[in-house]
């Protein structure tokens, strides 16, 4: 087993030991160890009074499962108080506003074609109202669950931010640039929801049904989202999860057995555009960057890690690109960077084209061209040949590819990403007192690169994420590029239509998902 002592534990003299499934590849399956949720949530309430980070959330082990599992969250839909502004925490006084009821419409037609087994939802009115209008006919169960209440922010709760300010002043302040260290009333609420994050995971994943539903709340679901891929508190207010934003976990047990490879397949597809207007964690942020993955190239359906040539895009990766050079007509594109091979090229000149369009619609306008800069350090499939693989025993989610020969390909694909990725903020960096929106193109696996990068994450982090052939992740900076990143969605695809990847399809090879 793998002994961890948190630096930030050091006070304490007890420590954690546990099998760490994301930094432990290819050892004895006998070493893994499983714990039950309820004993994890005892042994990480014993330290609510630090801050837990990444490095051991990456190491707690979830339960075993025997079949392949897909776990779908939505958010509930806009309430009266977030109309008003208001804190609502866990409080149970909001209901679901006309506009929130018609995003809770929107998901039910979204995922009208899944056969959920089960529904988890949470207790409180705006998110059971939005289970039951998703849920509709359906006569599976539909479990309300405690722990899946809004995180609780006690004295907070009702306040107007305003109110909030001039009551509560530090920490309110607190609450606001260091949430995860944020005290009130006695306790550390966003502390408290990671460990009641941990212990619905024990419920869900232990429960006989793969596909499931689960509705509700903002806090809660960044921390569903985070505790499954192994990330701490300090990653609060990152991974964006707007109102009835659905966010997809793919769960597959592995051969040798002990925790499951689990992969974020998808981060908050919205009902509205991903790139309208709007505010990330409460902040206006005018530097932006958007990952597109180039259209299908050959005869793929799916981008292939190991589809490295030059080989133009089909049809179906035409239609792609346009597609979403049409989704990024309503921003203005600063600048497009992109791998210099024919599918990446192709989509950013697609990218450009409308954005010229766009910027001349008008009886006397002047056309503004919108520079597309091909960098070979942004092209990736001298590296992914080496693998000397079929594309088809590469799955795109990279779930269990850590091995041997592979490591060191990793390994050199992680370190050409870190270099892309300081050009890319380097890019952003030009004109900082205006908005700037950078558009990446290129293939998947350097986007997911990319998105390590970002959230400052190891290598190893690589396989906790999924990316789909002409999806877009959009990257909001509300502090400046220096500042940190806040993921506004991964893998969005609803602009491509009839043409995208289902949303609760399986990526995993199994009839009977």
């Amino acid at each position: 087993m793998h002994s961890l002592t948190s630096p930030l534990l050091s006070g304490h003299h007890t420590f954690f030991t546990f099998s760490n499934p994301r930094f432990h590849r290819n050892k004895n399956p006998n070493l893994l160890l499983v714990r039950s949720s309820s004993t994890i949530k005892e042994e990480i309430e014993k330290f609510t009074s630090s801050t837990l980070d990444s490095q051991l959330y990456a190491s707690i082990p979830f339960p075993l499962i025997g079949a392949a599992k897909r776990v779908v969250l939505v958010r509930h839909g806009q309430s009266t108080w977030n109309e008003e502004g208001r804190i609502q925490g866990s409080s149970d006084f909001s209901l679901l506003t006309q506009k929130g009821e018609a995003q809770a419409e929107t998901s039910r037609q979204m995922l009208l074609s899944d056969t959920f087994d089960v529904c988890f939802h949470s207790p409180l009115i705006r998110s059971k109202r939005t289970a039951e209008i998703i849920w509709d006919a359906r006569n599976e169960e539909m479990i309300s669950e405690s722990d899946l209440r809004e995180i609780d922010l006690y004295s907070f709760q009702g306040l107007l931010k305003h109110e909030g300010k001039a009551k509560f002043g530090n920490a309110f302040r607190q609450w606001q640039k260091d949430a995860p260290n944020f005290n009130i009333d006695g306790h550390y609420p966003v502390r408290e929801l990671w460990s009641r994050a941990i212990n619905c995971w024990g419920k869900i994943l232990t429960h006989e049904g793969r596909s499931v539903l689960v509705v509700a709340h903002n806090a809660v679901n960044q921390a569903l989202v985070a505790t499954a891929i192994g990330l701490g508190t300090e990653y609060f207010r990152i991974l964006l999860q707007s109102n009835c934003g659905v966010s997809v976990l793919d769960f597959t047990p592995r051969p040798e057995g002990g925790s499951p490879y689990i992969c974020l397949n998808r981060l908050n597809q919205t009902p509205n555009s991903p790139i309208a207007a709007g505010s990330s964690a409460g902040r206006k942020a005018s530097k932006r960057i958007i990952l597109v993955c180039h259209g299908a190239a050959k005869s793929n359906v799916e981008v292939s890690l190991s589809n490295s040539g030059d080989e133009p895009m089909n049809m179906l990766g035409v239609i792609q690109s346009q597609k979403t050079a049409e989704l990024l007509l309503d921003l203005k594109v600063s600048s497009i960077i992109c791998s210099p091979r024919t599918p990446s090229v192709d989509t950013a000149a697609a990218i450009s084209k409308v954005q010229e369009a766009a910027d001349c619609l008008g009886a006397d306008c002047v056309p503004r061209y919108v520079e597309v800069k091909p960098i070979h350090g942004f092209e990736v499939g001298h590296i992914l040949r080496q693998t000397g693989k079929d594309e088809m025993e590469i799955p795109i989610g990279l779930q269990g590819w850590f091995n041997g020969s592979n490591d060191r390909v990793i390994t050199e694909l992680w370190d050409q990403a870190e270099k892309a990725w300081h050009l890319v903020l380097d890019e952003l960096s030009e004109e900082p007192k205006s908005e700037k929106n950078v558009v990446v193109v290129g293939h998947p696996a350097l986007h997911i690169a990319l998105i390590g990068h970002c959230l400052n994450l190891t290598k190893e982090w690589m396989e906790s994420f999924h990316l789909d052939a002409g999806s877009i992740t959009v990257i909001d900076f509300p502090d400046g590029p220096t500042g940190r990143g806040v993921i506004r969605c991964i893998n969005y695809t609803a602009h491509l239509g009839r043409w995208s990847i289902p949303i609760t399809r399986s990526t995993v090879d199994d009839e009977e998902f």
